[in-house]
């Protein structure tokens, strides 16, 4: 009687850890499509913003082209390590279209400009918020997979770590605001 109850009660731990664990590792799938809708959101805004600073710059052209080799590639397509790719390019490629609207006053004040540069200031916001969201679901199932006694179930159904979506260590240190006059 005594070893029947052990076996239920060791049935249900394991029903209930492998439920858990399932639950966890959703919530980092759905947390990963907050950040792929933001980076489809922000994706589909980039030939709005690139038409309208054109106008104003037609001399510019290589960020032009930087921009528009992004835009080129299907974001259906990409993997989930190439969306992580594409939006460090596109920060870059931002940055640097930024700064030329920085030289054309009239651009600045182009209703359309504007209205496009809040869209865009507004879906970096979200896609930070989502990015926060996805790394603290990450870890959360990270320590679940990893933590005894849940990590010997974790690894018999193949339950494995996730990576932190992270930055490159370039961008991890003070922009030094000068510099980005020299481009």
């Amino acid at each position: 009687m005594l070893t029947l109850i052990i076996f239920i009660a060791l049935i249900l731990f394991g029903v209930a850890t492998y439920n858990n664990l399932v639950r966890k590792k959703n919530n980092v799938d759905n947390a990963f499509g907050s950040i792929d809708a933001m980076l489809k959101k922000r994706f589909d805004l980039i030939p709005n913003l690139v038409a309208t600073v054109q106008q104003y710059a037609e001399h510019e052209k290589q960020t032009f082209a930087t921009i528009t080799d992004l835009r080129a590639k299907s974001y259906s397509t990409l993997k989930d390590d190439e969306k992580a790719e594409f939006d460090r390019n596109f920060t870059a490629a931002s940055r640097k279209l930024f700064m030329v609207a920085e030289n054309y006053p009239q651009l600045k004040a182009s209703e359309n400009f504007i209205q496009l540069q809040r869209t865009l200031n507004e879906t970096e916001e979200q896609l930070s918020a989502s990015r926060r969201t996805f790394n603290a679901c990450v870890t959360e199932y990270n320590n679940a997979v990893m933590t005894f006694p849940t990590n010997l179930l974790a690894g018999m159904f193949g339950f494995t770590k996730k990576e932190v979506f992270s930055i490159p260590e370039t961008e991890r240190s003070n922009p030094q605001v000068k510099d980005l006059f020299k481009s």
